[in-house]
C-alpha cells in the first residue's frame, strides 16, 4: 500500500481517507472507459478509415461538368455571356428587384406549400394564355417549385403514387437529367424516336409509330419548344398529328416547357404546342421555368401546372401535390418568386421583359446565322443548314465525341460530349473561333 494511504490512526482521517480511495477508483474507471470509447468509436478521427470510405466518386454532369473544365482551362473560350462577354441580368430584373427591396412592408415568413398564390395564378395564365377556358373554369392547378428540375420531380413523383401507369415515353434524345429525374420518383422509363441523325432534322415517322405502339394510357415527355439537346421542334402540323394520335390513345402528356419566349422571341408562339392540347379539352401536366427567359438560373423558379377534366378533380390534385411537397422540401423560396410576380403583374415591365426577351432570342437566331455562314465561306465538308433551320438555345451540331474532344484539347472548346453547343455562349468575336475548330476537326477528325 501506498504511504499516503496508509491506514489512519482516528476516525475522522479514516472517514477522509475512504472518500479519497472512492475518488480514485472512480477516476480510474471514467479513465478505462473513455479510452474504451476513443479506440472503438466509428466516427474517430484518430483510429481508422472513414466509415465512408467505401463510397465511389461519383462521374461529373455530363452538362454541368462541361462548366467544372471549363473553369479549370487556364485558357478557355466560350461560355454563356452577352455580345460584350459578360453574364446578363436583365434590366426588367434589377428595376423588379429594387422595387422589392424598397417595399419596407415585405417580410421573410414561410410561405405556404404551394408557393405564392399571385404567382400561380399568373403563371398559369403566361403558359395557358389569358382567355385559356382551362383556367377560367378552375381545371387548373398550379403549384411553386423549384425550377424546371423540381417541377418536373413534383409531378413524377405525383404520378408514381396516384396514376395507373408507371410508364413514361421520353424522346431519343433528350435532356440528360430527364431519365434520372423519372426514375427516381418511382417511373420506368422508355423512349421514343425523335431525332435523325443523317436528316439532323426530326425522325417524325419514328415519332409517330413509337407512341402509337405505346400502351394505352401511358405518359409522354414532349418539349414545348426549342428542343434540349437537338434544336428541332414539331411543325403546328405535326403538333396536331401528335395530338391526334395520343388522345386517341389516351395517352397523358407531360410538357417541358423551359424555353417559353427563347425560341421565337414571341411567348405566345412557343406556348402553342401546350394550348392545343388544353384547347381539346383533355388533361395535361406542364412543368415551367422561368431560369432562361427571365435570366433567373440561380434564383430556380419554377411552376408545375395540372390541368384537369373538372374543378374538383384539380382542387383534389392540388391536396395531393401538397403531401407530395411538404416532405421534399417543406415550402418554396419567395425571393425569385416575388421577382417574377413583380414584372408579370406590371402592364410597363411586362412590356419591357418581352422587349428584352425578343432581344436574347434574336441574338441567337443571329448567332446561328453568323455560325452558318461562316463554316459556308471556310468550305467545311457538309451540310450545315440545320444549324439555321434549328431553333433555341442549343444546336446538335452532329460532331461526334472524338471531334468535340479534339476541340477541347486543341481550341480550348467546351461542349457537351453528343455535340451540342449552346447558341447563347456565343458572340460575333468568338464565331470566327468555333468555325475554325470546327472545320480543323471536321477535316481532320472525320
Amino acid at each position: 500500500m501506498r504511504p499516503e494511504f496508509a491506514s489512519p490512526s482516528s476516525s475522522s482521517s479514516s472517514s477522509a481517507d475512504r472518500r479519497l480511495n472512492a475518488l480514485v477508483r472512480h477516476l480510474a474507471t471514467a479513465s478505462m472507459v473513455s479510452q474504451t470509447a476513443v479506440a472503438f468509436s466509428p466516427t474517430s478521427g484518430f483510429h481508422g478509415d472513414s466509415v465512408f470510405s467505401h463510397v465511389v466518386r461519383a462521374p461529373e454532369d455530363p452538362i454541368l461538368g462541361v462548366t467544372v473544365a471549363y473553369n479549370k482551362d487556364p485558357s478557355p473560350v466560350g461560355a454563356y455571356r452577352t455580345e460584350e462577354g459578360k453574364p446578363l441580368v436583365l434590366n426588367v430584373v434589377r428595376k423588379a428587384e429594387q422595387m422589392l427591396l424598397n417595399d419596407k412592408s415585405r417580410v421573410k415568413e414561410y410561405l405556404p406549400i404551394v408557393g405564392i398564390a399571385e404567382f400561380n395564378k399568373l403563371s398559369a395564365k403566361l403558359i395557358f394564355g389569358a382567355d385559356s377556358p382551362a383556367i377560367r373554369e378552375n381545371r387548373v392547378t398550379t403549384v411553386q417549385y423549384l425550377s424546371g428540375t423540381g417541377s418536373l420531380r413534383v409531378g413524377a413523383e405525383f404520378l408514381a403514387r396516384h396514376y395507373h401507369q408507371k410508364t413514361i415515353y421520353i424522346p431519343q434524345p433528350t435532356w440528360g437529367n430527364h431519365p434520372k429525374v423519372f426514375t427516381l420518383a418511382g417511373l420506368s422509363v422508355k423512349t421514343y424516336r425523335y431525332y435523325d441523325p443523317t436528316t439532323r432534322g426530326m425522325n417524325f415517322q419514328g415519332l409517330l409509330e413509337d407512341l402509337g405502339s405505346a400502351p394505352s394510357g401511358s405518359i409522354v415527355l414532349l418539349h414545348a419548344c426549342a428542343h434540349n439537346p437537338t434544336g428541332v421542334d414539331p411543325t403546328l402540323q405535326q403538333w396536331e398529328q401528335i395530338r391526334q394520335l395520343m388522345r386517341s390513345k389516351a395517352l397523358l402528356p407531360f410538357f417541358d416547357s423551359a424555353y417559353q419566349g427563347f425560341a421565337s422571341g414571341n411567348l405566345d408562339e412557343d406556348a402553342q404546342s401546350i394550348r392545343m392540347f388544353v384547347a381539346d379539352g383533355g388533361e395535361c401536366f406542364v412543368a415551367q421555368s422561368y431560369a432562361k427567359n427571365m435570366g433567373l438560373y440561380g434564383e430556380c423558379v419554377g411552376a408545375l401546372s395540372v390541368v384537369c377534366r373538372a374543378a374538383d378533380v384539380a382542387s383534389k390534385v392540388e391536396s395531393q401535390l401538397k403531401l407530395v411537397i411538404r416532405p421534399m422540401f417543406s415550402n418554396p423560396p419567395i425571393h425569385g418568386a416575388s421577382i417574377v410576380v413583380t414584372i408579370l403583374k406590371d402592364s410597363n415591365m411586362f412590356n419591357e421583359w418581352t422587349i428584352e426577351l425578343k432581344a436574347m432570342a434574336d441574338r441567337i437566331i443571329s448567332m446561328r446565322k453568323q455560325l452558318f455562314d461562316a463554316l459556308r465561306a471556310r468550305g467545311t465538308p457538309g451540310d450545315w443548314s440545320h444549324i439555321i433551320k434549328q431553333i433555341g438555345m442549343f444546336t446538335f451540331t452532329g460532331l461526334n465525341s472524338k471531334q468535340v474532344e479534339f476541340m477541347t484539347r486543341e481550341y480550348h472548346i467546351y461542349m457537351t460530349s453528343d455535340g451540342r453547343i449552346s447558341m447563347a455562349g456565343l458572340s460575333s468575336k468568338t464565331v470566327p473561333h468555333l468555325a475554325d475548330a470546327i472545320h480543323d476537326a471536321v477535316t481532320r477528325m472525320s
